[in-house]
């Protein structure tokens, strides 16, 4: 079910990567039509249309483009400003890329152009299931038909729709890159770790549940707990000893400590 009801909208959807290939059927649950899809690999938007009712892969980009309600740039970020430049837009078409750091300005090369932000705060990997009604969906705008249109598709999707800047974006993407990719970084390293030990990964689950459920529950600074928090220098050098034969996670856990006690 629709998370808001709207009116049917159609979408020109550039991408067929692992943000497209997940945000494409959850529009067309939400009742909008993918009219096209565009790839770089071609045989991706082809596998990823065949999946979608109505929607034909778009060969080329050459004019003219097939009309839309709006076309979503679901592709790297490096790709959005080459890909602005090289599509021949319709004159006054809605254009919103899906980047976290990217600014709205990205748009000003291209003057005809309604261009926008549609940003869904997850991440994505095959063999995942997204729950969109819970995802954040920051949407940004200075055409306020394009930030009507956006707010609208976003409102179908999503309960949580947020009008952001794009300094407040580029603040968040932070704040999230520190909260997922650095997390999992993490999760990674004290997974070779037990690796080396002979150790199961699974041994770690039980306190990754519950400091991330608690992190959840309370500002996460109030309740940090471990040796760093103790200062409990001899337990911080056996560890770091221990790293010895990782001389870059021994420098990460010195810095990790140093900035976990700043905060004391």
């Amino acid at each position: 079910m629709p998370a808001h009801a709207v009116d049917f909208l159609t979408i020109g959807l550039f991408g067929a990567g692992r943000v497209a290939s997940q945000l494409a059927p959850a529009l067309v649950a939400a009742g909008h039509q993918i009219v096209f899809i565009w790839s770089r690999t071609p045989a991706a938007a082809e596998a990823l249309a065949a999946h979608l009712p109505g929607a034909r892969a778009l060969p080329g980009l050459a004019a003219p483009l097939p009309p839309v309600d709006v076309y979503l740039l679901a592709v790297p970020d490096a790709a959005v400003a080459p890909l602005l430049a090289a599509v021949p837009w319709p004159t006054g078409a809605r254009v919103a890329h899906l980047a976290g750091a990217l600014p709205l300005a990205v748009f000003e090369s291209q003057p005809a152009v309604r261009g926008g932000v549609f940003y869904p705060l997850q991440t994505f990997s095959p063999g995942r299931t997204i729950d969109w009604p819970a995802v954040p969906l920051c949407i940004e705008a200075a055409d306020p038909a394009a930030e009507a249109t956006l707010l609208a598709l976003a409102r179908s999707l999503s309960r949580q729709v947020r009008l952001l800047s794009s300094a407040q974006r580029l603040q968040l993407h932070v704040a999230a890159v520190f909260a997922n990719n650095f997390t999992n970084h993490l999760l990674g390293i004290a997974d070779t770790l037990l690796a080396e030990a002979g150790l199961p990964a699974e041994l770690l689950a039980p306190l990754v549940r519950e400091t991330v459920q608690k992190a959840l529950a309370h500002p996460p600074f109030a309740v940090q707990t471990g040796p760093a928090v103790r200062r409990d220098a001899p337990t911080l050098a056996a560890h770091e000893a221990a790293l010895a034969a990782h001389p870059v996670w021994q420098d990460l856990y010195a810095r990790l400590t140093a900035s976990i006690q700043g905060r004391l």
